[in-house]
């Protein structure tokens, strides 16, 4: 079977720089993709993979949440950037017990991220002992004894945190919320606590539920599309062809964004002829926004709306909605009406004409779109933004209509379903008192640890004991520094994963590796193939199934790495059916009927055409659940960022070639970034008026108002079309800058796009 070797680790010293591209996709994203895939599958398997990504009866690609067409699907249902993906999750490289024997922790704590996730899939569970300096192999029994000993040893089960990533499917995501919830506690941080929950937070606070409100089918029917700091070309590249298909059917779509992403700018759909011709515009319009200005954007939109009222009235206000749906309306509108356009135009950097003409598009448009992504929700006053945002689209009663509604694109492909199967330190009384009928355990009532508040806790000695649905914590997290403390804090860090990364090299006293299925593997359970589940990010639904073969025969799927551990853990007389669990998905979608709201005839459901949609009441019936039985205008004191003299705001963001954590190679082409990542991207005229050149090594240093400094060093210096006073780096090589306190007001997300900076010559040193 072909098996290319894994790259050399990163060089920098041989990063080059291009200009950006003007088009995204096109031949060449099917000419990388192919030859990704091929490197790390070969050719048969290749075939056999990528035709069933995505498609009705195939698995569900492991990258994005951007949900499948409910009509007839493209032979090739998947995007570049899910190529690789695939690629990278079903490779043949394999990681054994003697790749570990030949490479000590200390070797392996040495290479960066991108190295680690190159040798490929792990073959076998692993353990570190204390004291030792190499993995070494333990039988699965003797992992989850282990697990279970170090369990039961803690003094209280709130000093257990149990961490999930977005990729874990629904029926293994309600069964390890059980089982935390059996064992005692609700410490059930997850990845969207780094991502979107400052749109959950703000949309359940605004119409009563943290989901978006539209489907796929509503781009068709929009007329104008909104799309803010969010950058589909690399994040979500399918999305481009939903806006495409938009604009055929007259939409217009308004860019907004510190950065002018190709993806938005030009698009060659690589599945058309048109797109192997002459490609498509995306935006009518990009406001190049300044870093924490879309705060200021929306209000100053709001203002301009009802100026536009009173020059129309009844035109523009939909009073019928609002009068029969909304409350808060007239709080809102004296706060908008006194809103400074003078200062929206200072912290947005955009000018009266850019504000004025965005105002007309959303007076005159009949269903409006407002889609966005970690741009919006990574700020301090993010929740607050969503809120604003949410509020235009109410004063124009878009809410509950065709083509109209909110869209917060989800990032990894299960992490809106791992929430609805309750992975969530706060879930309500009634999901848990669910629960208890169905299993006839006692839930904990006190709400526990999201992701910040655990490293806190690990940190300070409060959790002990650490353990990693999938994901790669430490790369994910913020403040890297304080974040391998906390872990190598533990007493037992246990990581489940289809493949090496930073997290295994930072540990606890002890820790284990435990080898999973993924996505594109053959579940077989007492002789079954297995299907799972997942939701995407517009609340449908749908099964997924894996074919090929797994690398070694010692894989586990997480719902059997769950159901055993459960077993070991509560021992044989625990009324929840762990074994049944495991031979037989079916009945844990069964469970989930029972407990999980909307999923009622779930196995039934799931198995229809396109699957299913959870209700979701503002859509279906313009049903508010909120504290006043209707949709709230939110009042929010207007906050921006104004840039310190001599200094910039740095936002953090991915490369092309990764998707979150996981780096697939290291050509952000649409950037024109080559061969390296340590890069800063900065406006030519700052380059220059802090003393460099382009080119320049730089070390970063982020300043914080309780007088502490965080450093990366070693960054060069690219001249970028990125508004004065702003910056740009890849993550997790800035994930040292953004201090663990740093988080959004009320949804504690980590601020990641707004971190001062200052920066200094780098000076190259030697021990």
């Amino acid at each position: 079977m072909h098996r290319a070797a894994p790259k050399k680790d990163i060089d920098e010293a041989a990063l080059t720089v291009t200009p950006p591209k003007t088009e995204a996709a096109g031949v060449k994203a099917v000419t990388v993709a192919l030859e990704r895939a091929v490197e790390e599958m070969g050719v048969i398997r290749t075939a056999r993979t990528l035709t069933r990504v995505n498609q009705r009866h195939g698995f569900d690609c492991p990258g994005c949440a951007w949900p499948e067409p409910t009509g007839m699907r493209r032979p090739a249902e998947f995007c570049e950037n899910g190529a690789k993906a695939v690629a990278e999750e079903a490779t043949l490289r394999t990681v054994t017990p003697e790749f570990f024997a030949a490479h000590s922790i200390a070797e392996l704590e040495g290479k960066s991220g991108y190295w680690l996730g190159q040798q490929g899939r792990l073959t076998h569970p692993m353990v570190l002992r204390p004291g030792d300096t190499h993995y070494s192999p333990i039988s699965w029994d003797d992992a989850y004894q282990l697990i279970a000993e170090n369990l039961r040893a803690l003094d209280s089960p709130d000093e257990a945190v149990f961490y999930t990533s977005g990729r874990t499917a629904n029926e293994t995501a309600f069964l390890y919320q059980l089982l935390v919830r059996s064992f005692g506690t609700n410490n059930l941080p997850d990845c969207s606590n780094m991502c979107h929950e400052s749109s959950g937070a703000a949309l359940t606070s605004s119409i009563g539920i943290g989901k978006g409100s539209v489907t796929i089918d509503d781009f068709k029917k929009a007329d104008l599309i909104i799309v803010a700091g969010q950058n589909p070309g690399t994040n979500h590249p399918r999305m481009l062809s939903a806006l495409g298909e938009a604009k055929a059917h007259g939409a217009k779509v308004i860019a907004v964004n510190p950065l002018p992403e190709t993806g938005l700018i030009g698009f060659r759909d690589p599945q058309t002829i048109k797109g192997f011709t002459s490609g498509i515009t995306i935006a009518d319009d990009f406001l190049q926004i300044r870093l924490g200005g879309d705060m200021a954007l929306f209000q100053g939109l709001g203002r301009l709306l009802f100026e536009a009222e009173d020059r129309r009235p009844g035109t523009v206000v939909d009073h019928d909605f609002v009068h029969a749906h909304t409350a808060g309306f007239v709080e809102y509108e004296k706060q908008m009406r006194a809103v400074d356009l003078g200062v929206v135009e200072e912290a947005t950097g955009l000018t009266r004409a850019d504000l004025d003409r965005t105002a007309a598009l959303l007076a005159e448009s009949k269903a409006v779109i407002i889609c966005w992504a970690m741009g919006l929700t990574q700020q301090v006053h993010g929740v607050a933004t969503i809120e604003e945002a949410t509020n235009l689209l109410l004063l124009r009663g878009m809410i509950g209509k065709p083509g109209a509604g909110v869209c917060p694109v989800r990032g990894h492909s299960n992490v809106q379903g791992d929430r609805t199967m309750g992975i969530w330190e706060k879930m309500p009384d009634a999901f848990l008192d669910a629960l208890d009928r169905r299993f006839g355990i006692t839930s904990p009532r006190e709400h526990g640890w999201d992701t910040v508040d655990s490293i806190r806790a690990m940190r300070d000695g409060r959790g002990k004991v650490f353990f990693g649905m999938g994901g790669n914590f430490v790369s994910a997290t913020p403040d890297t520094e304080v974040t391998e403390a906390a872990l190598r804090n533990c007493a037992l860090t246990v990581q489940v994963s289809t493949k090496l990364n930073r997290s295994h090299v930072v540990h606890g006293a002890t820790a284990l590796i435990l080898p999973t299925l993924g996505r594109t593997d053959e579940d077989m359970q007492a002789g079954t193939r297995q299907q799972v589940s997942v939701e995407d990010s517009m609340s449908m639904v749908h099964l997924s199934t894996g074919r090929l073969k797994p690398v070694s025969k010692e894989l586990r799927s997480e719902v059997a790495i769950v159901c055993e551990l459960a077993q070991a853990l509560f021992g044989p007389s625990h009324p929840v059916p762990w074994a049944d669990f495991q031979r037989d998905y079916d009945r844990i979608r069964d469970a989930i009927a029972a407990v999980v709201p909307g999923c009622t005839d779930y196995n039934a459901k799931v198995r229809g055409r396109n699957g299913f949609q959870l209700p979701h009441p503002p859509r279906d019936s313009r049903e508010f659940r909120t504290a006043t039985g209707k949709a709230n205008f939110a009042v929010n004191e207007l906050a921006w960022l104004p840039v310190p003299r001599g200094r910039l705001i740095l936002q953090t963001l991915r490369s092309h070639d990764q998707y979150n954590t996981t780096i697939y190679g290291l050509d952000d082409r649409y950037r024109g970034i080559h061969n390296g990542r340590r890069v800063l991207l900065l406006h030519p005229e700052d380059i220059a008026e802090f003393g460099f050149a382009e080119d320049d090594l730089v070390d970063v240093i982020s300043e914080w108002t309780d007088g502490t400094e965080r450093r990366v060093e070693g960054f060069r210096l690219v001249g970028y079309a990125t508004p004065r006073g702003n910056a740009a780096g890849y993550y997790p090589e800035t994930n040292p800058l953004v201090p663990l306190d740093h988080v959004a007001r009320r949804s504690n997300t980590p601020v990641s796009k707004a971190v001062t900076v200052r920066l200094e010559p780098h000076i190259h040193r030697t021990s």
